[in-house]
């Protein structure tokens, strides 16, 4: 497959170089480290601060959610690979404020590892870290096992959601508080009809013929539970809210926002189809949809496919999530 790009091994970095350049007034660099976006506009002393990380390939994932009302710093490492523990640090270490730093991340073991290490390092500058860890692809796990689930689109909400908490001014102990609640409350289920390519692989990651598709496949390839043939929009549709709502309790009539994620190849025209009868069925059960999300949020680089997240919503969280955010990929004026 041809990309627009110059040297493999200079992907990730000739990025994130595209991403600063198209957006000086948001996002600025670390300046020991190319590898580290922060956020450009000055925050105010004892904000909580929100770090993110992981590997490059999935934009806006995760560099795209630098800025007000969101992240204020991110990690990032070579496509779908973890970045450092120091890169991590030096991160946490320019996004204190002086109220502590929270770490909010998917489910992933490279991730979670060198987190650790790097919550370990920046506790000898007397530096407070809480680690927040996104699970909500009900594909890779059961429930009873939620702990072992992967973090994908879901993470969106928690940084828009945590991210208006930490603006308005909440401690550190509250802002965690939020950040667990919208995940607690949020459920993704993905589905693949083509392969990506790794940019210094050059070969597809993974086989899967054309009137196929692959149901509950990971944002990093990783398998899903099956292999069908094609499935109309309707049925992707169906399937995916049926799983959803028999793993997230919304007894009875309620309220969720709705995310509809391209993985990277699949026109808007055909997530709004999908989208279409995602919210036909929740009204059909009393549950209103509130903010729909429709576009790209979480890629993986061309993958064909795409993934239907439901964040169900209180009061408390939609008031956040219709907070003023404003970062290269995410843009929302008080609504």
């Amino acid at each position: 497959m041809k990309k627009f790009i110059n040297e493999p091994n200079q992907f990730v970095d000739d990025t994130i170089s595209g991403i600063v350049s198209a957006h000086p007034d948001q996002v600025k660099l670390l300046e020991e480290n190319n590898r580290v976006l922060l956020r450009a506009q000055e925050k105010s002393q004892n904000k909580v601060g929100i770090v993110t990380a992981g590997g490059s390939g999935h934009l806006p994932l995760f560099l795209g959610y630098v800025g007000e009302g969101m992240l204020d710093g991110c990690a990032i490492g070579n496509v779908f690979a973890s970045p450092s523990a120091d890169s991590m640090a030096q991160m946490i270490r320019a996004c204190d404020k002086g109220a502590g730093v929270i770490c909010l991340f998917g489910n992933y073991g490279g991730d979670k590892m060198n987190f650790q290490m790097a919550c370990d390092e920046v506790e000898f500058d007397d530096i407070e870290t809480r680690l927040v860890i996104a699970g909500d692809d009900i594909a890779s796990s059961p429930k009873g096992k939620e702990d072992k689930r992967r973090g994908v689109a879901g993470i969106v909400f928690a940084y828009k959601i945590a991210g208006a908490a930490a603006e308005r001014g909440d401690d550190l102990d509250e802002v965690v508080r939020v950040a667990n609640k919208v995940l607690d409350n949020t459920r993704t289920m993905g589905f693949a009809t083509s392969p990506c390519i790794i940019p210094e692989v050059g070969a597809p990651s993974f086989q899967i013929a054309d009137d196929e598709i692959e149901v509950g496949m990971g944002i990093h390839g990783e398998p899903g539970i099956e292999v069908r043939k094609m499935m109309t929009a309707n049925e992707v549709a169906d399937l995916a809210v049926n799983a959803i709502l028999e793993d997230l309790d919304f007894s009875g009539r309620g309220k969720c926002s709705v995310l509809i994620n391209g993985l990277g190849a699949t026109p808007l025209e055909e997530q709004y189809i999908v989208y279409n009868r995602v919210y036909e069925l929740l009204k059909e059960k009393d549950i209103e949809v509130k903010y729909p999300h429709i576009g790209e949020f979480a890629t993986s680089m061309e993958m064909a496919g795409l993934s239907i997240t439901l964040c169900k919503l209180d009061d408390e969280l939609e008031d956040l999530l219709s907070a003023i955010a404003r970062t290269p990929f995410y843009t929302n004026f008080n609504i």
